[in-house]
C-alpha cells in the first residue's frame, strides 16, 4: 500500500524547503493536504514528483516548487480573502483555506469543478466557495480580495481581476513569453498593477489569458 504520508514529506523536504520556503503556515499546508485526493486516479503515483501534473485540456496542477514559492511571495495572513484562479481539482484552494480566512476558488471546466467539489468536501475545507464560470471573469460577487494567485500561465493578466484586487492588495501571476516563464508579483496601487519577476517557472496559458493578436493582412 503506498504510503502517501512519507511521500507528502518527501515532497516538502526536497522540493519545498530547497527552494527557500520555509514560512511555518505553508509548510504545515502542504503537509497536512493530501495531494493524491486532488490527483486523477489514473495519475496518482504521480501526485508528489516534481514537475506540473497533466490534468488535460492544456490544464495542470502546478509542481510543488512552483506553487509553494507563488504562496511564499503572497505572504498570505489568516485574515485573508483569497481568489484562487483555474482551481482544477481543488488541491490549491484546500492549501489556501489553511492559510486563509477565506477562499473563493473559480474553475470554467465543469468537469474539474466537480472533482474540486468532491475533493473539497471530502477534505472538510469548508471555508472555499467554489465559483463555477470562466476563469479571466473571477468572481466579482465576493470582491475586493486580498490576494489573487493563477493556477496556471498568462500571456496577459486580465483587467477584471485587477478590478476585483483591493488596493494594497497582491498576485500571483506566471506570466509566459513563447517557451519562457516567469512567475511575477504585483501589488495594486490606485487602480493599476505593479509588477516585479520573481523566478522562472512553466505552464500552459489558461484560457482568456492570451494576448489578443493583432491581424495582418
Amino acid at each position: 500500500m503506498t504510503d502517501f504520508t512519507a511521500r507528502r514529506t518527501i515532497m516538502v523536504d526536497t522540493q519545498v524547503r530547497p527552494s527557500d520556503v520555509t514560512k511555518f503556515p505553508i509548510i504545515d499546508a502542504m503537509l497536512r493536504v493530501p495531494r493524491e485526493v486532488f490527483t486523477p486516479e489514473r495519475l496518482i503515483e504521480a501526485a508528489y514528483m516534481g514537475n506540473n501534473v497533466d490534468l488535460g485540456a492544456g490544464r495542470v496542477l502546478l509542481e510543488p516548487r512552483t506553487f509553494a514559492k507563488m504562496l511564499d511571495g503572497l505572504e498570505i495572513g489568516d485574515a485573508d480573502l483569497v481568489l484562487d484562479i483555474g482551481c482544477g481539482t481543488g488541491y490549491s484552494s484546500a492549501v489556501l483555506a489553511r492559510m486563509a480566512q477565506g477562499v473563493v476558488a473559480v474553475e470554467e471546466d465543469e468537469a474539474l469543478a466537480s472533482d474540486a467539489e468532491t475533493a473539497l468536501a471530502a477534505s472538510g475545507c469548508d471555508t472555499v466557495v467554489l465559483h463555477t464560470g470562466p476563469l479571466a471573469d473571477g468572481a466579482p460577487e465576493y470582491a475586493p480580495y486580498d490576494a489573487i494567485i493563477v493556477q496556471g500561465a498568462a500571456e496577459e493578466f486580465p483587467s477584471a481581476l485587477t478590478d476585483q484586487l483591493r488596493d494594497g492588495g497582491r498576485v500571483a501571476c506566471l506570466f509566459m513569453e513563447g517557451a519562457l516563464g516567469v512567475v511575477r508579483f504585483g501589488v495594486k496601487r490606485q487602480g493599476h498593477i505593479a509588477w516585479r519577476d520573481a523566478f522562472n517557472a512553466s505552464a500552459p496559458v489558461l484560457p482568456g489569458f492570451d494576448r489578443a493578436r493583432a491581424f495582418t493582412l
